[in-house]
């Protein structure tokens, strides 16, 4: 692991460990956000799988009949009758934060609306496996809705695990081993200098006590 470039300095190594311990602290927090989103992901997955499995057999049934109806009246007729719509709606977004990830929440308001119980379109010339397609495609829409949210919400949050991912891993396998890794360099060298300066320190006694001892000879052959 290539270490940092810094100055083999007490204050260096200080620092580093200080940026190691808020390092390590970090790594700790993006974890457990990590885990957090995947257990709100799956959670959202979950709800999606079975609320898509509902919608695609209610879809199922609405082609079903739209097919029989097609089949029974021609295309210009089926054209005329479905160019008004029954209701008019509002589509409303807000929003909510999950795990510091901004996720959309849709809901749908009726301006207006007209009779609950006949269509937009005269009934002598329209089939009735029409009117049941259009009906069964109503009941569904709140649950279209509902799967449009829950699946760009599991898109934001998959993005967002990635991205965490990506940091708890650049902490782990590169950042973190590099401070040690300097850490452990800096350590050396200081003991390093350290020996070298007992060596020297030890060298210049014994230059002293040598000279000390050259000193005593001299004296006593100059008294003699």
């Amino acid at each position: 692991m290539a270490e940092l470039r810094v100055n083999p300095t007490r204050m260096e190594m200080k620092r580093i460990q200080t940026r190691y311990q808020t390092a390590r602290k970090g790594h700790k927090l993006l974890k457990d956000k990590r885990d957090e989103l995947m257990k709100q992901f799956l959670d959202v997955v979950r709800e999606d799988k079975a609320l898509r499995e509902r919608v695609e057999a209610a879809l199922s049934k609405v082609y079903g009949s739209f097919t029989v109806a097609s089949a029974v009246s021609s295309p210009k007729m089926l054209e005329e009758a479905l160019i008004c719509p029954k209701k008019e709606c509002e589509l409303k977004v807000d929003y909510k934060n999950v795990m510091s990830v901004t996720v959309p929440q849709f809901r749908m308001r009726v301006l207006s609306e007209g009779n609950s119980d006949s269509y937009n379109y005269g009934m002598a010339f329209t089939s009735g496996e029409l009117d049941s397609s259009l009906r069964e495609l109503g009941d569904i829409l709140e649950d279209l809705l509902r799967m449009a949210e829950l699946e760009k919400t599991a898109q934001l949050l998959a993005e967002e695990i990635e991205r965490t991912r990506r940091r708890v891993n650049a902490l782990e396998y590169i950042l973190m081993p590099q401070y040690l890794a300097t850490i452990k360099s800096i350590k050396m060298k200081l003991d390093e200098n350290e020996r070298g300066n007992t060596t020297r320190l030890m060298k210049v006694k014994d230059m002293m006590l040598q000279a000390q001892l050259t000193q005593k000879q001299d004296d006593k052959e100059d008294e003699e």
